[in-house]
């Protein structure tokens, strides 16, 4: 008896390591967060926000970062962008192109430009330490697009511009983060700067080229 209790509460000593244990709160969460918030008019996704932050390091610590939970909340994320995919309007996001350009361009220039010297000049950062600090303020996700499309306004021109905004912002910041690392581990070499190259084009090549093939023949 004295065996299965010790083993009961190692088993849920905090953090929690057992994976069923996780999988069964993430899940309760899921379930539940969005049911108790909508009865106090509050948008589901930012039960599952607001959860997350509770039951994690900073909070009760009832959950630690690991591999487990960056797969649960990458996949959480990947799903609303799909989502959002899906219900955008190709015809009318090339009539925004644009203003998405505009839209990517001063979300992600703005937040660096006033990022970067605060954090060199003023905080003391190092070159890389201030530009990867400055570029985490440019970049930003479509975590709340489930509340825009409950509201019926995912065809609207400005939600197509935001969206197409978001895709350009962190391709870019993406794409500074590769570079930052790659001043760090090796230099910023010739064959650094061709790889990068090719791999850009050649992803450039497979998301405007072979996915729209892809996605209408499934579709």
């Amino acid at each position: 008896m004295d065996n299965i209790i010790n083993h009961l509460i190692e088993e849920f000593q905090l953090p929690l390591h057992n994976p069923v244990l996780i999988f069964s709160l993430i899940l309760f969460i899921i379930l539940l967060a969005p049911i108790v918030l909508h009865r106090i008019r509050i948008p589901g996704i930012i039960g599952l926000i607001v959860s997350g932050i509770i039951i994690g390091p900073a909070g009760l610590n009832i959950l630690e970062k690991s591999l487990f939970v960056d797969v649960f909340s990458t996949i959480g994320l990947l799903y609303i962008m799909f989502i959002a995919g899906l219900e955008l309007d190709l015809n009318e996001f090339k009539a925004t192109r644009n203003k998405s350009l505009m839209f990517g361009f001063l979300t992600f220039a703005i937040p660096i430009s006033i990022g970067f010297p605060v954090c060199y000049y003023v905080l003391g950062f190092e070159f890389n330490a201030s530009l990867l600090t400055s570029s985490m303020f440019a970049t930003h996700t479509l975590v709340t697009y489930p509340i825009v499309s409950k509201l019926g306004v995912s065809k609207n021109v400005a939600v197509a511009v935001t969206v197409g905004g978001t895709i350009l912002t962190d391709t870019a910041v993406l794409i500074l983060l590769a570079i930052i690392l790659g001043s760090h581990d090796g230099g910023l070499t010739t064959e650094f700067w061709v790889h990068l190259g090719i791999s850009l084009v050649l992803f450039s090549a497979f998301m405007f080229l072979v996915i729209p093939k892809i996605a209408k023949w499934f579709f």
